[in-house]
């Protein structure tokens, strides 16, 4: 319950700030073509509004809804979320967003998009100079990588070290390396001291989208972060910070000890009836860099009493990068557009069958955030909720902003603007599309609850 309040409150948080931020775009141009905003709505508020107000002197209201799906702001003579049709038959102002020329319109309408992206590129800068940039850089992981099923079927291995895909080399594991790897022909790795090759078939990036594991994670030493009283590491002589490097002779991952002490257990009574101790171990380990054997008996339910370090910089190398004030911006703004580009590059796959499957609502978007608080992965997913928002919105979707930004191009090339009916279907239309992906995106959260 506690990790899903935690969750609940950071996607509030965070959705809070960028409607805000993406609506206040659209409000600032608004005003500054002298355009009337009649309401700036944090959420929607059909029925009824959870607070309100309205300063003096002031054409605006100000209001909170309950139904947190996004927010909007009434702009006079427009036709809208409001669907304020009546306002529409009423004689053309000069105050109201139908008298202004063209292109103030298109900038009103892309103000909430830019607002976004804007507000991604200056987040992502900050989080630069706040916390750095550090990554572990693949081609040096010791131990390479653990595989889920589908990248073992088509030839990659556990332990396998990546190294390039079609001769591109590889940096660090992300989304971009994982696109990479989907769109290439042939990946390299290091196996066993060897370099090998495993080509990649035109499907795999549909394949992967059915795990519900991811494609690959670092294989992490097994190094002994402390050791329980008289348990059987304890009575053994495993002390904190050794580092366990083969289990019965053979070169283990902190996931290998896992899985062979897990089979071990699984074959008790077998091993039993061939006169072999299933609990007895022998373990070889590096202590103040000196390599030593010992053995020893685990307990009943096959642990030897000793928990892990789980710390990534004290197991892998880690590549770590300071940035100064004024070099966190255009850093920033770099990682902000190569977050744009990996997302547009991805949505292809969101029109295959297994991509629509994948489509999630709240519940997912919920779930990229941390269950603890963590302020950097907080800021982290906002910039990039923001990036997904703008894209989103600028869709030729009627409805949203990218609907009105077409009708608009339409009305600059042929020198007339569409009827006022064509628009009301138009927004009714995109509504109606729009909130059947809503249902669609949620009712996909709920399958995956349950089953």
């Amino acid at each position: 319950m506690e990790t899903f309040l935690i969750r609940a409150l950071q996607l509030i948080m965070s959705l809070s700030l960028l409607v805000i931020i993406h609506e206040g775009g659209h409000f600032l141009f608004a005003r500054l073509f002298k355009v009337r905003v009649e309401k700036f709505c944090l959420f929607f508020d059909p029925w009824f509004t959870l607070f309100k107000f309205k300063p003096k002197k002031s054409e605006t209201e100000y209001a909170v809804g309950w139904l947190p799906l996004g927010g909007y702001v009434k702009i006079a003579g427009m036709i809208d979320e409001s669907m304020d049709t009546e306002q529409m038959k009423q004689p053309e102002q000069p105050w109201e967003f139908r008298s202004k020329p063209a292109w103030q319109r298109l900038l009103i309408m892309v103000g909430g998009v830019l607002f976004n992206f804007l507000l991604a590129l200056f987040i992502y800068s900050m989080i630069l100079f706040a916390w750095g940039d550090q990554y572990i850089k693949v081609q040096e992981a010791p131990l390479g990588m653990d595989f889920n099923e589908t990248a073992k079927s088509v030839g990659f291995k556990d332990g396998d070290i990546l190294l390039s895909a079609d001769g591109v080399p590889f940096e660090r594991y992300d989304g971009d390396m994982l696109s990479q790897i989907a769109d290439a022909r042939e990946v390299s790795v290091l196996r066993n001291g060897a370099k090998a090759s495993v080509y990649i078939p035109e499907d795999f990036m549909q394949r992967l989208l059915v795990d519900s594991v991811r494609f690959a994670s670092y294989r992490f030493p097994y190094v002994v972060d402390s050791v329980m009283v008289n348990s059987p590491a304890a009575q053994a002589g495993i002390l904190p910070g050794d580092s366990i490097i083969a289990l019965n002779g053979t070169p283990i991952s902190f996931s290998d000890f896992k899985e062979m002490m897990a089979e071990r257990k699984k074959n008790e009574a077998a091993l039993l009836n061939d006169s072999i101790d299933p609990r007895l171990i022998t373990l070889t380990y590096i202590r103040g860099g000196v390599e030593d054997t010992l053995s020893m008996r685990v307990d009943s339910a096959y642990l030897m009493g000793v928990t892990a370090c789980v710390l990534t910089d004290r197991l892998l190398p880690m590549v770590k990068k300071e940035y100064a004030f004024l070099e966190s911006f255009p850093a920033g703004i770099s990682l902000g557009v190569k977050t744009l580009e990996g997302y547009v590059g991805n949505m292809k796959y969101l029109f295959s069958k297994e991509g629509a499957k994948q489509l999630g609502g709240f519940g997912t978007i919920g779930s990229i955030f941390p269950a603890t608080w963590d302020w950097h992965q907080f800021w982290y997913m906002t910039a990039f909720l923001s990036i997904i928002l703008a894209f989103m919105n600028i869709l030729p979707i009627p409805a949203l902003d990218g609907g009105h930004v077409l009708f608009l191009f339409y009305e600059m090339i042929a020198r007339r603007k569409p009827s006022d009916k064509f628009m009301e279907y138009a927004q009714m239309t995109g509504m109606i599309l729009l909130f059947g992906l809503l249902i669609w995106a949620n009712f996909n959260d709920i399958l995956r609850f349950f089953f």
